[in-house]
């Protein structure tokens, strides 16, 4: 297996373990929303440096 085979797949396991814990976390459809919007400001805060 490739290098890079084994990181995607490394990044992509990280990637559903931590919307797991997001969406388990989440009681309500408000702490949904809040969540998504916390992550898509890390998202913007990330992309902008």
């Amino acid at each position: 297996m490739k290098t890079s085979t084994v990181i995607t797949n490394i990044k992509s396991t990280l990637i559903l373990v931590l919307m797991a814990a997001a969406l388990g976390s989440c009681a309500t459809i408000e702490g949904a929303g809040e969540d998504i919007e916390s992550a898509g400001e890390a998202v913007q805060d990330a992309a902008n440096g």
